[in-house]
């Protein structure tokens, strides 16, 4: 008997927040759609991050560029990044090409290009949460970045003001200020600014699980399989799993951080780089309650409110994607948190980890492969994936189905890592 043949117009690879969100848009544009992932979807990189749809952010993650940023760093006892001794030189040249990124005038370009993704972030999500019923884990109430040092708040307070062009919502909060709006914090805090434009979440895995269903709910087919075995057959791309084999006239690479394995089988090499992190699941002291998602701005990590507790995420470790985790940064996390928040038990056994998927010049992939006929990249959205994963699935869906993109699609190309020699 021979096996199962399973026709659709686009194979979609990986259902993290971004390859949902693909499927979800191509569906809605007439496309019959197969999604495709090793696990459940949402299960990784969307699975374990802060909560936030991050409208605020406007100026990307850079590279400091202040040397005395730079040596706190490379003294590899900073709690906000860390590194792995052993892999410091493999990824010293990629650490080169983002600190040359982030100089001024080409930070500011990366900020202007990825303006009309952030612009539309939330009513992207929007666009989803209504349907896939998961308003209720949302809250509009944004996030809270607290400074310990009156220097370091008043150094925030001032670029904040210089983000006036923006037109961001935030709050300037002194201690008093922020004792009304989180009576539970406690400690040495000079400050704090409140970004009211985010949209935080409670169980952002929760949220990626629901726009699934909600993609199989409206006909779309979620299909358990390894993406290592794509195939390009003339006009045709395959993938065969257990269940059958699945065909389609396109492909759509998604899979975060293990985009470029896919993509170097079909010889393209793409400067993506780590920021790996971990979280744990705290249950609170007595009557205390954490009301939004807080930031510790010289530490890196956040606490976040989420049904499962109260989860602290890392900062940042540069490290290879797959080796060992590391738990000091959390421990230190932790040291730090529960001098602010009276955190009581870890809920979780031991520290989840992940792996962000960055890109030098702090912008992703969207658009098409420039060698193969319908394969089609998205990856590399670095802290924002959660954020711009429906936005991106709209700027795909119009750049796959002919529309006129909302917004000019090249800043994001291929092209401008496959040209260089």
């Amino acid at each position: 008997m021979g096996q199962t043949i399973k026709q659709s117009d686009v194979i979609v690879l990986g259902a993290g927040i971004v390859g949902v969100s693909v499927a979800l848009h191509l569906q809605a544009r007439g496309r019959a759609v197969t999604l495709i992932d090793k696990g459940l979807p949402g299960a990784e990189t969307s699975h374990g991050n802060a909560g936030l749809i991050e409208r605020s952010s406007v100026i990307p993650y850079a590279f400091p560029r202040d040397l005395s940023t730079i040596l706190a760093y490379a003294s590899n006892r900073s709690v906000a990044v860390r590194y792995q001794p052993d892999f410091l030189a493999q990824i010293l040249p990629w650490l080169a090409r983002y600190w040359w990124h982030s100089a001024s005038e080409r930070l500011n370009r990366a900020a202007r290009e990825m303006l009309p993704l952030i612009e539309r972030c939330i009513g992207e999500h929007e666009h989803f949460a209504g349907p896939a019923e998961v308003e209720p884990l949302m809250r509009r109430e944004g996030w809270i970045e607290y400074y310990r040092s009156a220097r370091s708040f008043e150094r925030a307070a001032e670029g904040a003001a210089e983000l006036g062009p923006f037109q961001l919502s935030y709050d300037v909060l002194d201690r008093q200020a922020l004792n009304r709006r989180e009576p539970a914090l406690q400690g040495d805090i000079a400050g704090a600014l409140h970004w009211r434009d985010p949209v935080t979440v409670s169980d952002p895995g929760a949220v990626t699980r629901a726009y699934a269903k909600l993609f199989t709910a409206r006909g779309g087919e979620l299909v358990t399989g390894d993406a290592k075995g794509l195939e390009q057959n003339g006009a045709t791309w395959a993938i065969t799993t257990p269940r059958a084999q699945y065909r389609a006239g396109a492909a759509v690479i998604a899979l975060g951080p293990w985009s470029d394995d896919l993509c170097r089988r079909f010889g393209y090499r793409f400067p993506l780089a780590y920021k790996r992190g971990y979280h744990m699941h705290y249950e609170a002291q007595g009557n205390a309650v954490l009301n939004h998602p807080i930031c510790d701005a010289e530490a890196g990590f956040v606490l976040s409110p989420m049904m499962r507790g109260i989860r602290l995420t890392t900062g940042i470790e540069l490290a290879a994607r797959d080796a060992p985790s590391d738990t000091r940064q959390m421990k230190q996390a932790e040291q730090i948190a529960r001098r602010i928040f009276p955190l009581g038990k870890a809920v979780d056994p031991a520290p989840w980890r992940g792996a962000r998927p960055c890109l030098p010049d702090m912008k992703p992939i969207i658009g098409k492969a420039p060698r193969h006929d319908g394969l089609w990249f998205t990856f590399g959205h670095a802290h924002h994936g959660f954020t711009l994963g429906p936005v991106t699935g709209r700027l795909l869906g119009e750049m796959m189905t002919g529309e006129e993109p909302f917004t000019d699609p090249r800043p994001y190309a291929a092209e401008r890592f496959t040209q260089r020699g």
